[in-house]
């Protein structure tokens, strides 16, 4: 192996993808740990049952790429805090819907209006055109 092959750590697309998301997610996780003690999981499964509606921790996993275990501490946790409820699905005993309470909902909005402001000042940093491409180059690494 030649030295221009060596291996670089910085030049590692999914480091560099995943240094970038983790810059671009302090400020905003600063805010919901600061304001409501939040962990990241109970964020996005509060992010999540706001934007979708009631959904199972399944659904919740899947669509957030989070582990189950990690979705199921932040269920509790939102259960514990009244932001959260648990409903048996009528077709399938076996399943539980997850739904916002009305104070879920309200820290839902409350969270979704800083949430916007954040991706304002994030997106401040690109120009419109960087914002579209940056948005094409994510999907098509997504998919």
């Amino acid at each position: 192996m030649s030295d221009g092959d060596e291996f670089d750590l910085q030049k590692f697309l999914p480091y560099r993808l995943n240094q970038a998301a983790e810059a671009a997610s302090i400020a905003f996780r600063d805010i919901y740990r600061k304001r409501h003690g939040m962990t990241r999981p109970e964020w996005r499964v509060l992010a999540n049952l706001g934007q979708f509606g009631s959904m199972t921790a399944t659904d919740i996993c899947n669509r957030a790429g989070i582990h189950k275990t990690k979705v199921s501490r932040a269920v509790f946790s939102l259960e514990k805090r009244r932001w959260l409820k648990r409903e048996t699905d009528e077709r399938d005993r076996r399943v539980e819907r997850l739904h916002l309470t009305r104070d879920g909902l309200a820290a839902y909005a409350e969270l979704g209006r800083v949430a916007m402001e954040q991706d304002v000042k994030l997106r401040g940093r690109l120009t419109k055109q960087e914002q579209a491409r940056l948005l094409d180059m994510l999907d098509k690494l997504r998919y």
